[in-house]
């Protein structure tokens, strides 16, 4: 006996409400789910296992689409093909000859919007942006991502590695970042050219080879308590914010943007939370007693009550790091705002019998050895309450303090 086919009218297709399977005969049925919504499915069995082949969502499906869908899903069996394994088939080299016209740059795009709220810096969206849309996207822009070769890559990086070697580095991590987006989505197969290690490493010169080292111009620690008395004279929020960046060993962003609420007067602590931090973990910073009388004094330059910053500047911001270099700039046309770190670790090394390490915690540096990193858990903070004790000191009066400081057994 031939089998019943064609069960369901148009009619009760679209009324039916009810969760269930509802079959239209030979395989073909109509799935409502407990929210309502309608499917087709095309039910079989192989190797005596029921097989379900998705036909699509109704009514985008009509009811005679998901009849012809089904037919063919028939005329397939009878040729020895599973039906499911085909249609996954059919979407894989859909996605294969999607990537055949998606570019490099469509990717680019896509992976920077994609991971832009997990960057930690609003700066960083823009860098990613200007640096391939100026080396990257006038060679391979335009190109389809699967095509995207050494040859291509290293178009883009050989004029720029030897005189522009930071920046090459970063085109470089940038495309192989946007490739392996790419390679996961589907959009290309095959090794990543961009890849350094083992690789373009074999092509390249070591940026160590090609680029020196430019360090932060910085100020001696010998002429340091001088220009720090000179700039405790000052009366702008600026002069205030330097100050503050001196005492503390902090960065340039990490002092600006200080807010009441991350300071206690009471015990003099400061505590940096993470996301403002360059290695992304909390730091506690001991305030001194001059940077506590810093701290008082900035009360009278405060907007409000209510306002959060210490140091305010414009349009409900901080003060900008342009305008403590505008300070600096004054009395010292070449040196960096972020200098004065160095400065401090010069003294550290040069004037104290502090530990290294230290100085190091002080500077919040990352430990790059992981077994030593995995011993020192605590940030040390009694003993570098007392370092920036002693550097503090040596900011207000240091000619008339002695070389020979307090003597600290490693830890």
């Amino acid at each position: 006996m031939a089998k019943r086919i064609n069960k369901l009218t148009a009619l009760q297709v679209k009324q039916q409400k009810k969760q269930g399977w509802y079959p239209d005969g030979d395989g073909l049925y109509l799935q409502v789910s407990p929210s309502g919504t309608k499917s087709w499915v095309y039910r079989y069995e192989k190797d005596r296992k029921e097989r379900r082949c998705g036909l699509g969502a109704y009514p985008t499906i009509s009811l005679d689409d998901a009849r012809n869908s089904a037919s063919e899903c028939r005329k397939l069996r009878t040729k020895g093909i599973d039906p499911l394994e085909h249609k996954r088939q059919e979407e894989l080299k859909k996605k294969r000859d999607q990537a055949k016209t998606i570019t490099f740059k469509e990717c680019a795009i896509a992976y920077i919007d994609s991971h832009k709220a997990g960057w930690k810096n609003a700066k960083h969206q823009t860098q990613w942006t200007n640096t391939l849309t100026t080396y990257a996207y006038p060679v391979m822009g335009k190109l389809s991502v699967q095509d995207i070769d050494t040859g291509l890559v290293m178009k883009v990086l050989e004029p720029i590695w030897h005189t522009k070697t930071e920046t090459a580095t970063r085109v470089r991590s940038r495309i192989e970042n946007v490739l392996d987006w790419a390679k996961v989505r589907k959009y290309r197969t095959g090794e990543n050219p961009a890849l350094w290690r083992g690789h373009l490493d074999k092509l390249l010169p070591k940026r160590s080879k090609v680029q020196k080292v430019k360090h932060f111009a910085a100020m001696s620690y010998l002429e340091l308590p001088d220009y720090y008395q000179k700039l405790r004279q000052e009366k702008n929020i600026a002069a205030k914010a330097l100050t503050f960046l001196i005492l503390t060993a902090t960065r340039s962003n990490e002092a600006r943007e200080a807010k009441w609420s991350e300071i206690s007067l009471d015990t003099g602590i400061w505590v940096i939370p993470d996301e403002r931090m360059k290695a992304g973990r909390e730091h506690r910073v001991p305030l001194t007693p001059e940077a506590l009388t810093l701290l008082e004094e900035m009360k009278d330059y405060r907007v409000t009550k209510e306002d959060d910053r210490v140091f305010a500047g414009l349009k409900e911001k901080s003060i900008s790091d342009a305008a403590l270099l505008k300070q600096l700039k004054q009395d010292h046309s070449k040196l960096t705002v972020h200098g004065f770190r160095s400065t401090f670790r010069d003294w550290c090394a040069e004037m104290t019998n502090y530990p290294s390490g230290l100085a190091e915690s002080v500077l919040a540096h990352t430990i790059k050895d992981a077994t030593q990193a995995a011993y020192e858990r605590g940030d040390k903070f009694e003993k570098r309450r007392k370092l920036m004790d002693a550097w503090s000191t040596y900011c207000k009066d240091g000619k008339k303090t002695s070389n020979v400081s307090p003597i600290m057994k490693q830890a």
